[in-house]
C-alpha cells in the first residue's frame, strides 16, 4: 500500500463522519453549475432575461462562494481537530509532520475533487428541469439544453482552485503539541469551561436591544436599523452562546427542586458539556439558518408585492396629458389603434382635472369630476356614487389613506372661483394607480360645481386617460414606442420637459414577476445550500463524539436503562441542538421581518405575513424531517455497540 492508496482508505474509512460536509459540498457546486449553464445560456442573448442572469445568477454564485469557502474552512478545521488522537498516533509510529502535512493535502483534495465531479454530474443531470422550471417563470418559448465548456470550466475552475487553497491551508488547523496531547484527543478538552457573568448579561442586553428596535421601529429611522442591527444582533448571539446560556444554565442547577428529579440531572448536565464543546457551532448554524430564512423570507415578500400588484394597479394602461402637449391625441389614437389591433377589450374615460385653492389649508387640491369618476368604477363593476350640490369628497392616494380620510369632514372654500364645498368622507373604490400622478391632495367634486369652474374660464391642468383592460397582462407591447421615449427622457434627465406621462403596469408587471420569481428561485437554492451546511455541522459533531457517547450508554444499559428511558434521554440531548439553535435563528428572522413590514408599508402598503409564515413552516417541516433522519442513524449505531 503506498502513500496515496493510505490517504484514499483513511477517506474512506472516515466517510460516515465526512458524509453531510461530502454532500454539502456537492449540493453547493450543483447549484453553483446551474447557475453558470444559465449564465452562459445562448438562448437569452439579447433579452431581458440576459440583464437578470448576470446580474442574479453572477451575484449568487459569488455568495455561494464566499459561503462555501468560510463552510470548507470551518469544517476542515473541526474534522482535523477531530482526528487529533488518529494524527497523534501516526506522529507517534514515526510518521514526520512534512508527511502528514502531505496526508491531510491528498485526503482534502480527494475529497475536493470527488464533490467537484459529483457535483457537477448532477448539476448537468438536473440542468433540463432547472431550464424546464427558468422557462415559465420567466416566460421564455424555449430554454433547451446546451453543451458547452465555459460552465464546466466555470464551475471546475473555482471549486478545485478553493479546494486547493483549502489543502494547502489544512495543515494549519492541527493543533500543535506533544504527541500524547494529541492521542488524549477530545478527553483534553473536557476541563472545566467558564463563563463571564458580565459578557453573559451584555450578551442578553444586546439581543433584548436588537428585538425591541426591530419591533418598534418607524419609517423614519428603519433604513439606519438595517445596517446597525445586523452586527449587534450577532455580536449577542455570539455572547449568548458563549455565555448567556451557560450562565442560565447554571442558574438552572442551583434550582435543587426541578434540577435533582428523574432524567433532568443527566440531561442537562450532559447538555451543559455540549454547549461548552459546540458553542461556536450553535453560534456558527444560527446565523447561517438566520440567513437562510431571511434570503427566502425577503425574496418571498418580493413576490407578494408582485401578487399584489394588480391591486396597486387597478388600470390597463395609463396615459396623463399635460398643457401644451401636442401629442395627446396623436398618442391617444395609437393606443386605441394598438388595443384594437391586438382585439383586447378595453374602456377609456377622458377625465379633465381642474386645480383651485383651498381656504382651509391654502394649498392646491385636485379636482375631478364626479360622472367621469363613476364611469371608470361602472368599467370595473363598481356602484355609483352620488353627491349633491355643494358637497365634495376625498380621493384617497392609497388603501391606507382611507381609513383616515373616511370619516373626516371639512368645510372649504375655492379661492379662485368662490364657490365654498363641504368635503365629506372618501371615495371607498381604487379604481387609479397609487402613483397615479393626480396628487396627494385631491378631491371629487359633483358636476354641477365643477362645470361652475368650468364656465368661469378655469382650464383643466391635466388630462388623464384611463384604460380599464381586463386581459391587462397581454398589454407588454401596447404603446413601446411612447414608452421608450418616456423612457429615454428620463435616462437623459429630460423627462420634465416632456408634456405627458405615460405607464404601462401590464409590461412593468411583466418584469417584475420575471425578476422576483427568479430571484425566489435563486434564493431558494442557496438557501439549501445554507440549510445543508447547518445542518452538517450538527450531523458531524453528533458522530465525532460518537464513541463517547457509546460507552456513557453502555454505562447507563447496565445500570438497568429501558429502552423507552434511553430515548428519552437521546431527544433531551438531541433536540437541543437541531433545534435550539434553530429556534433562535427564528426569534431572529421574526423580528427581522418586522421591521421589513414597515418597509413595504411604506413603499407598497402590503402585507407579508402568510408568505413569511410559509417560509417559515417549511423551515420547520424540514427541520424536524432532518432530526428524525438523524436520530434514527444515531441510535442505531449507538445500540450497535451492545
Amino acid at each position: 500500500m503506498n502513500f496515496r492508496q493510505f490517504a484514499y482508505r483513511n477517506v474512506i474509512r472516515n466517510r460516515r463522519i465526512y458524509a453531510a460536509f461530502f454532500m454539502a459540498s456537492v449540493f453547493s457546486v450543483m447549484v453553483f453549475f446551474l447557475y453558470s449553464m444559465l449564465l452562459f445560456h445562448p438562448s437569452i442573448e439579447n433579452r431581458f432575461l440576459q440583464e437578470i442572469a448576470l446580474v442574479g445568477m453572477g451575484a449568487a454564485e459569488l455568495i455561494l462562494f464566499i459561503f462555501t469557502l468560510f463552510f470548507l474552512f470551518y469544517s476542515m478545521r473541526a474534522f482535523l481537530q477531530a482526528r487529533s488522537k488518529e494524527f497523534g498516533i501516526l506522529l507517534h509510529l514515526g510518521m514526520e509532520k512534512r508527511q502528514l502535512h502531505r496526508l491531510i493535502f491528498i485526503e482534502t483534495l480527494i475529497i475536493g475533487v470527488g464533490a467537484i465531479l459529483a457535483g457537477t454530474f448532477l448539476g448537468y443531470m438536473f440542468s433540463k428541469f432547472f431550464f424546464m422550471v427558468v422557462k415559465e417563470i420567466v416566460l421564455l418559448p424555449a430554454l433547451p439544453l446546451y453543451l458547452s465548456w465555459k460552465p464546466f470550466a466555470l464551475t471546475v475552475g473555482a471549486f478545485l482552485s478553493l479546494f486547493i487553497i483549502i489543502s494547502l491551508s489544512a495543515p494549519v488547523f492541527i493543533r500543535t503539541g506533544r504527541v500524547e496531547e494529541l492521542i488524549r484527543g477530545e478527553m483534553a478538552d473536557l476541563g472545566s469551561h467558564g463563563f463571564s457573568t458580565k459578557r453573559a448579561i451584555f450578551g442578553l442586553a444586546l439581543l433584548g436591544v436588537s428585538y425591541w428596535a426591530a419591533a418598534s421601529t418607524s419609517n423614519s429611522i428603519v433604513i439606519g436599523l438595517i445596517f446597525l442591527l445586523p452586527p449587534l444582533a450577532t455580536i449577542g448571539t455570539y455572547f449568548f452562546f458563549t455565555d448567556s446560556l451557560p450562565f442560565l444554565l447554571h442558574l438552572f442547577r442551583r434550582r435543587k427542586k426541578f434540577y435533582w428529579r428523574h432524567f433532568w440531572l443527566l440531561s442537562v448536565s450532559e447538555g451543559v458539556v455540549r454547549l461548552k464543546e459546540n458553542a461556536r457551532m450553535f453560534f456558527i448554524v444560527t446565523i447561517v439558518s438566520t440567513l437562510a430564512f431571511m434570503s427566502v423570507g425577503i425574496l418571498a415578500s418580493l413576490t407578494s408585492f408582485a401578487s399584489q400588484y394588480r391591486e396597486m394597479n387597478p388600470l390597463g394602461l395609463v396615459y396623463h396629458s399635460l398643457p401644451g402637449n401636442q401629442m395627446e391625441q396623436r398618442h391617444v389614437a395609437e393606443l386605441i389603434e394598438e388595443l384594437k389591433d391586438k382585439q383586447l377589450d378595453y374602456t377609456l374615460v377622458r377625465i379633465p382635472i381642474i386645480e383651485q385653492t383651498s381656504s382651509f389649508t391654502e394649498n392646491r387640491v385636485s379636482i375631478l369630476k364626479l360622472s367621469n369618476v363613476n364611469l371608470l368604477a361602472q368599467s370595473f363593476g363598481y356602484s355609483k356614487i352620488d353627491l349633491s350640490k355643494g358637497y365634495a369628497m376625498f380621493l384617497p392616494p392609497s388603501p391606507s389613506s382611507y381609513d383616515f380620510l373616511k370619516k373626516r369632514t371639512v368645510e372649504t372654500t375655492l379661492m379662485e372661483t368662490d364657490i365654498t364645498i363641504e368635503i365629506e368622507g372618501a371615495y371607498p373604490f381604487q379604481v387609479f394607480p397609487s402613483s397615479s400622478g393626480i396628487g396627494t391632495n385631491a378631491i371629487i367634486l359633483n358636476d354641477s360645481d365643477f362645470e361652475k369652474i368650468i364656465m368661469q374660464d378655469i382650464d383643466p391642468i391635466s388630462v388623464y386617460y384611463a384604460f380599464n383592460i381586463p386581459d391587462w397582462q397581454n398589454t407588454k407591447e401596447i404603446g413601446l414606442q411612447i414608452n421608450r421615449s418616456f423612457s429615454e427622457s428620463i435616462i437623459t434627465g429630460t423627462a420634465q420637459h416632456l408634456q405627458y406621462k405615460f405607464d404601462n403596469p401590464g409590461a412593468n408587471y411583466a418584469i417584475i414577476r420575471t425578476t422576483f420569481s427568479l430571484l425566489l428561485f435563486v434564493g431558494l437554492l442557496l438557501a439549501g445550500v445554507f440549510f445543508l451546511a447547518a445542518g452538517s455541522f450538527i450531523y458531524f459533531r453528533l458522530y465525532t463524539s460518537l464513541e463517547r457517547d457509546r460507552k456513557q450508554f453502555d454505562v447507563l444499559r447496565r445500570m438497568g436503562i429501558t429502552d423507552k428511558e434511553f430515548k428519552r434521554i437521546v431527544n433531551r440531548q438531541l433536540i437541543p441542538q437541531f433545534f435550539f439553535p434553530w429556534g433562535v435563528a427564528f426569534v431572529h428572522s421574526s423580528f427581522a421581518f418586522l421591521s421589513l413590514q414597515v418597509i413595504w408599508d411604506a413603499l407598497a402598503e402590503i402585507s407579508i405575513v402568510k408568505e413569511l409564515l410559509l417560509v417559515l413552516a417549511g423551515f420547520t417541516l424540514m427541520q424536524v424531517i432532518y432530526f428524525y433522519l438523524i436520530r434514527w442513524r444515531y441510535l442505531a449505531h449507538i445500540k450497535a455497540s451492545a
